[in-house]
């Protein structure tokens, strides 16, 4: 895993949006476009979604390493670790995209194709064990990331992972292995620890649900 390319990757494009501001530029269009089951708290709605896209970003060198040690102690390495891979590629080597998207907004586009992936594996985890490999609810974040992509491209994104998720799950034996019986008879999945200092990161900047 390369996690330390992807965090220089990162901190170069935080370099640019101070020269640039490419990305505040983007969110303030995008604020109007919010839909109306998205509601921001804070006084700033701008500030919020500038902080929401950096940490957004921010999370997925980490993340890659949380989800790293769940799945060594999950014993399913050989399971998780290609879709790592992957992940990491996106900021690496990006996928070639129609847009004009640079510097963070870029950042955005490939964080969520990251997340996304993360999403998905995760709800393959579920639909075959019961129970998540990430246990807290990654949608909120997803869908005001989603938002601020743009809607064509989010979903262009959105096929990409699962045509890769499809691709490469019908070949995995992972959850068939010793170590992996083991895992789920001596310890019943128990990764919590490994997640527990991790806040939603829709709510920590001040986005929630609207209230029906």
């Amino acid at each position: 895993m390369r996690v330390s390319s992807l965090r220089s990757i990162i901190s170069n494009a935080f370099y640019h949006e101070e020269r640039t501001h490419c990305l505040e530029r983007h969110l303030k269009f995008h604020i109007q476009t919010l839909p109306e089951r998205l509601k921001i708290e804070k006084d700033n709605e701008l500030e919020s979604l500038k902080h929401f896209a950096m940490e957004y970003i921010h999370h997925v060198p980490d993340f890659l390493d949380a989800l790293k040690q769940a799945a060594q102690k999950a014993g399913i390495e050989n399971h998780v670790f290609p879709f790592l891979r992957i992940a990491e590629e996106y900021f690496i080597s990006p996928p070639n995209l129609p847009n004009h998207h640079i510097g963070l907004m870029a950042m955005m586009d490939e964080a969520y194709l990251a997340h996304r992936l993360f999403e998905e594996l995760n709800d393959r985890y579920i639909s075959r064990v019961g129970m998540p490999l990430i246990p807290w609810d990654m949608t909120l974040a997803n869908v005001v990331a989603h938002q601020l992509v743009g809607e064509t491209l989010a979903n262009e994104l959105d096929s990409k992972v699962l045509h890769t998720v499809n691709k490469m799950m019908p070949n995995e034996t992972s959850y068939e292995s010793s170590d992996f019986k083991s895992f789920m008879k001596e310890e019943q999945g128990n990764t919590t620890p490994i997640w527990q200092e991790w806040p939603c990161l829709g709510k920590a900047a001040g986005i929630d649900w609207a209230l029906t």
